[in-house]
C-alpha cells in the first residue's frame, strides 16, 4: 500500500491522500480486493488491483500519476536497485527463485 508520494518525486508529487488510503483499507476489510482483477507492477513484481470502488484507477499504478513517465522509470529503477542490493544480505539460505520471483528487478 502506497502511503507515500504520488505524482512525482519528493518536492514534485504530493502525499497520498488519507481518503484514498482509507478507501484501500476498506476494500481490504470488505473482501473486495480478494475478488479483484490484478496487473503486475513492472520492476517490483507487485500485484495491483485494476480497480477499487470509489478510487480513481489511475492512482493505483504509480506511473499513471507521474506526468514525467521517464522520470518515474528512473526513480523506480533506482529504488528497485536499492532493494536488490539490500537483498544480497539474505541470499545465503534463501532459495534463488524466491529472490528472483519475489523481489524487485530492473525490467521496466
Amino acid at each position: 500500500m502506497n502511503t507515500g508520494w504520488s505524482g512525482g518525486k519528493y518536492g514534485v508529487g504530493k502525499r497520498m491522500s488519507l481518503k484514498i488510503t482509507r478507501g484501500l483499507i476498506d476494500a481490504i476489510h470488505s473482501g473486495e480486493l480478494e475478488k479483484a482483477e490484478y496487473v503486475t507492477m513492472p520492476g517490483f513484481n507487485l500485484r495491483v488491483p485494476k480497480s477499487v470502488q470509489g478510487i480513481d484507477s489511475n492512482i493505483l499504478l504509480p506511473i499513471n500519476t507521474w506526468s514525467d513517465k521517464d522520470g518515474y522509470k528512473t526513480q523506480a529503477k533506482k529504488l528497485a536497485e536499492q532493494f536488490i542490493h539490500n537483498m544480497e544480505k539474505y541470499k545465503d539460505g534463501t532459495p534463488k527463485e524466491v529472490i528472483e520471483k519475489g523481489g524487485p528487478n530492473t525490467n521496466f
